[in-house]
């Protein structure tokens, strides 16, 4: 081992940082039901195949000032059948369990034909290609001239012409890779990713050259994205939020999404994974179906009429369709005895919208839950607590968590909570799970935010103390959604497999606009603040999201930007 200024580099025979554990859910994997392409291991892309290797050998690692929590280790894909190939390295930090992945690929196309002559197009523009060369894109020799046995180094391939690079390759010997390590890709067969998430961030007030590593995702995603997450990393010295990556991530060019679930393996993915969404033991606005929401009381409105019409326990007397034009909205009935905002959580159940995720290599499983009212907002200002009187509540609180599963075999792997404009992803191995794979949701008081952990979380600035209270407990109050769920939306499935709720093509308002002025309750809490930390306290409220004031009604679920695209992280 050599010390290199500030930081620690290790050879891998060194074990300098402590190899992380493999992380497994509580419950093993069980068999589907029969279907085509999903949970069989394997995806065709096209004229690309690809398999999902879990297995690595480590490579080299680093960590700062002998800290072993802070740091990063880098790995190559171990037990790549044969006829399959590389497509670079995986990293992550060393304090997370061992619980990623990269895809290895092969060419369908000369794997069918390699027995006779391949054609002309094939012969010449092959799917993957070795590279011509390597870049060294960086090394521990930037920072250190001692002896180069067991740095790092970093190297980019050179693709040949109108092919791409997929990820970085890493030794510890300033020896270039073999060009058989790793193959590039047709350029027809990718798409273009994007650096996200930020793994490794050395001090640049330290250091004359930075080094920085970046998870990598597909620039477009969503329901309709083609993009494949390949699962490598994207490394620089510099990195402008213009650049062009310049390695990209692979094109699912099978429009048939063969690797899709079909309905009974959804049935089964929900039933094995399906979360129990607990509330706060002092939640007084409980969740409930939405035809009981229906039944008991909610009425529609149109512009200009006084009165409001009873719906029916389907919906099938809204307006269908169009967009949210203000011409209609549902609200309570007004009655003061009427207890229809509290909820009944009996009646509750999961609303699930089923949809291609990362090129169709994955299934989001998003979950929506309905509360027929979101009470007010607490502030938080340091040991202070501001119980506001009507700023967050509305009628008609839509919410959802998303399960991302694995088409490559079905695997749990990540959840999205959503926290009112915003939301995280979990990886699973960070999840509580309460009984099998099934993971814990907590949701936040009056507000039912999501979270994965109980806490008391603070929307706003942590490091002041200052914002919107979350808190999140485990009560008597809860839904199991393995059991109480429907599904409602499956648009790759294809026409009559899921049948949508009338209700669900409502694209207005289910809560009426509110005429106050909520910025009015907001600064009578800044007029009692001391006068040196009102500003501080004032330009955070001004960061608060729209949703907290309240004064437009909550439009329902496919009003929502992530019904066709991706979660917003």
């Amino acid at each position: 081992m050599f010390g290199c200024k500030c930081f620690y580099w290790n050879r891998v025979s060194d074990y300098f940082l402590p190899e992380p554990e493999l992380f497994s859910l509580p419950a093993p994997i069980r068999e589907w039901p029969e279907g085509q392409g999903f949970g069989t291991g394997r995806i065709c892309l096209g004229e690309i195949e690809v398999i999902k290797i879990t297995k690595f050998e480590s490579i080299w690692s680093c960590n700062f000032l002998n800290d072993k929590r802070n740091g990063i280790i880098f790995y190559k894909p171990t037990g790549i059948p044969d006829d399959f190939y590389s497509l670079g390295h995986y990293c992550q930090p060393n304090d997370q369990p061992l619980r990623g992945f990269v895809l290895v690929a092969r060419d369908v196309a000369t794997h069918e034909t390699e027995v006779g002559h391949l054609c002309n197009m094939f012969e010449e523009f092959p799917a993957l290609r070795k590279p011509l060369d390597y870049i060294l894109v960086w090394s521990t020799d930037e920072w250190s001239e001692d002896n180069h046995d067991g740095c790092g180094y970093f190297w980019l391939p050179q693709p040949p012409e109108g092919y791409k690079a997929m990820g970085h390759v890493v030794t510890n010997t300033p020896n270039k890779p073999s060009l058989e390590e790793v193959r590039c890709v047709r350029a027809d067969l990718t798409e273009t990713c994007e650096a996200y998430s930020l793994i490794f961030d050395t001090d640049s007030s330290i250091h004359k050259f930075p080094f920085r590593v970046w998870n990598t995702r597909p620039c477009h995603r969503g329901m309709l994205g083609k993009g494949v997450s390949v699962g490598t990393f994207f490394c620089s010295s510099y990195l402008s939020s213009e650049d062009e990556l310049s390695i990209a991530c692979l094109k699912n060019g099978d429009p048939t999404l063969h690797a899709m679930p079909n309905l009974d393996q959804v049935h089964a993915l929900i039933k094995n994974y399906g979360p129990t969404v607990f509330f706060h033991p002092d939640e007084i606005y409980l969740p409930s179906s939405v035809p009981w929401f229906f039944k008991n009381g909610a009425l529609l409105y149109q512009k200009g009429k006084s009165a409001g019409e009873a719906i029916d326990s389907r919906g099938s007397n809204l307006p269908s369709g169009g967009s949210n034009d203000g011409e209609f909205w549902i609200d309570l009935p007004n009655d003061d005895q009427n207890n229809i905002k509290y909820g009944n959580i009996e009646s509750a159940e999961l609303y699930v919208h089923v949809k291609p995720a990362l090129g169709g290599t994955f299934t989001d499983i998003v979950m929506w839950i309905f509360c027929p009212f979101n009470g007010p907002a607490t502030i938080k200002v340091g040991a202070v607590n501001f119980a506001l009187n009507r700023v967050g509540q509305h009628v008609g609180d839509w919410e959802h968590f998303t399960l991302r599963v694995s088409n490559f075999t079905g695997e749990l792997w990540s959840m999205y909570f959503s926290q009112h404009s915003g939301g995280e992803w979990v990886d699973a191995c960070n999840l509580e799970f309460i009984k099998g794979n099934k993971a814990i949701v907590y949701s936040s008081k009056s507000g039912h935010a999501s979270f994965a952990h109980p806490g008391n979380y603070i929307q706003g600035s942590t490091k002041l103390g200052i914002g919107v209270r979350n808190d999140a407990a485990q009560s008597n109050f809860f839904v199991d959604s393995s059991i109480k769920y429907q599904i409602v939306a499956a648009e790759y499935l294809g026409d009559g497999i899921v049948t949508e709720p009338c209700w669900l093509q409502f694209m207005r308002e289910w809560g009426p606009t509110i005429v106050y002025n909520s910025r009015s309750e907001l600064e009578k809490i800044i007029s009692l603040l001391p006068f040196l930390i009102r500003f501080s306290v004032e330009s955070i409220f001004d960061k608060f999201p729209v949703e907290l004031y309240g004064e437009e009604g909550p439009t329902g679920p496919k009003e929502k930007n992530n019904w066709v695209g991706d979660e917003r992280d």
